[in-house]
């Protein structure tokens, strides 16, 4: 009983002090450009294309094991597509900007993505109703897994401020998707220093910077110099760096047509082997089917079988002198190779100043005008939940802590226990933290549902 006791107030004294914390981290959300927690159904804020490919149907569903809802892919093979418009353009100019959200492949991810859209303000005329695959964005960011494929995408379509066209610029060694069905978080934080960071479930897994060559394919900024296009290697240049030995000459003795094998002279016929016996017979059990017809299935013979006598001696047949490799046999002659004395190496044309270059300070990044999701995928169970844009890494952190990190630890601890039976001696800590992350998520669930009120509240504030 007293043990019982302690492990209640010891749950009771760190939700306390998980309350405290929770409640100081709320000013932060002051910070937050747009959030949404899919505790209420999607109609009305979410907008799902009308575009006769994309037949894939949204729902709002719990996620599995929880009472938190989310926005789920719920069929298979198929194309989903869905955005939101927001009310007010979201600047990616000269601040921090933290893109967050989470992800639950509760089935897996065979082949498909689960990455997010941010679309920059589109063309005269758009609609959401119309949004697909050629709906212009800003960053795709996010898992994407099928066959070879296994990456967090980061892409980044930026306008070149030479020709006005926009080009992607995928990151380069992106971190890879984890393989378990438990709900992860997916964070870029792109800062005004013009660096970039992923992070999963918290944990940075790159670091690159929007500028560098490094880091970007293709490179933000081009090259200072390219190959010139006119030049045209000289009809005596010679790449070979070994050629014919010209003062080589076959030796007398060297002959070409000697076999590479010859019969073995040497070898004598085993004691015992039988010329006269075949190394197959007829299967002495097998008779004719009943059923045979020699004018339509042909003249009927028995299955061939291997010839017990031969079992017993050491050949049947013809015997024939084996072969063995000829020692007179070199092979066509070939001179040897020397250093080539005209070598001059792998040609290459000269490099001029390039015409398209442009110094870059900082990415022409893109407003964000809308969030879309628009995948094909062979999975359903793919479950999008508080998706986050913010102007601070504490907010996202924040998030993180209260709304993600509860599920995932019950979720973790839920697959221990189904792949292994844990000692009797362990019992007692499990019981310690499946109450306490059962509680503790309730509170930051409760939590999270404030913190959407509140902003909800202060933008219908500012609308009025």
């Amino acid at each position: 009983m007293e043990d019982s006791k302690r492990k209640i107030w010891t749950v009771q004294c760190v939700l306390l002090l998980l309350i405290g914390s929770c409640i100081s981290q709320l000013c932060a959300s002051d910070d937050v450009k747009f959030y949404d927690s899919f505790d209420d159904a999607f109609d009305g804020r979410w907008v799902v294309s009308k575009n006769e490919d994309y037949t894939g149907v949204w729902k709002h569903s719990k996620s599995e094991g929880h009472d938190d809802y989310g926005l789920l892919v719920s069929e298979k093979a198929k194309k989903h597509a869905i955005v939101k418009k927001l009310d007010e353009a979201i600047n990616l100019k000269d601040e921090t900007v933290v893109l967050q959200y989470e992800v639950r492949l509760q089935n897996g991810l065979e082949c498909g993505g689960a990455y997010l859209k941010y679309l920059r303000p589109q063309d005269a005329g758009w609609t959401p109703e119309g949004f697909d695959n050629e709906s212009p964005y800003s960053i795709m960011f996010g898992p994407d897994k099928c066959g070879a494929t296994n990456k967090v995408h980061f892409i980044l379509k930026h306008k070149n401020p030479k020709s006005g066209e926009f080009v992607e610029h995928h990151l380069k060694y992106p971190p890879s998707v984890p393989s378990d069905k438990l709900t992860h978080v997916y964070t870029a934080i792109l800062k005004s220093d013009n660096e970039l960071k992923i992070l999963i479930d918290g944990e940075e897994k790159k670091k690159a910077n929007f500028l560098s060559s490094e880091d970007f394919e293709p490179p933000l900024i081009p090259s200072k110099t390219i190959p010139d296009p006119d030049d045209k290697k000289p009809e005596d240049w010679d790449e070979r760096a070994k050629i014919p030995d010209p003062d080589a000459k076959k030796p007398d003795d060297w002959d070409e047509d000697a076999p590479m094998e010859i019969e073995d002279e040497d070898a004598v016929k085993p004691e015992g082997w039988l010329d006269d016996e075949p190394e197959e017979i007829d299967d002495p059990e097998a008779t004719k089917p009943e059923d045979w017809d020699d004018e339509e299935d042909g003249e009927w013979e028995a299955p061939k079988v291997d010839n017990p006598k031969c079992e017993e001696a050491p050949g049947c047949g013809e015997w024939k002198k084996p072969m063995k490799r000829n020692p007179a046999f070199k092979g066509k002659w070939h001179a040897p190779l020397i250093d080539n004395p005209n070598y001059k190496g792998i040609w290459k044309p000269q490099e001029i100043p390039n015409p398209d270059y442009f110094e870059l300070e900082k990415p022409n990044f893109e407003p964000i005008a809308a969030i879309g999701i628009e995948i094909w995928t062979m999975q359903d169970g793919i479950l999008f939940d508080n998706i986050l844009i913010a102007s601070n890494e504490k907010v996202a952190e924040t998030y993180r802590a209260t709304a993600w990190k509860p599920k995932f630890e019950v979720e973790k601890e839920k697959q221990k226990e189904e792949e292994s039976t844990d000692s009797d001696g362990l019992k007692g800590i499990q019981w310690y933290l499946t109450t306490f992350t059962r509680l503790r998520t309730s509170l930051c669930w409760v939590i999270t549902r404030l913190r959407s009120w509140s902003l909800l509240r202060r933008l219908r504030n500012k609308q009025t």
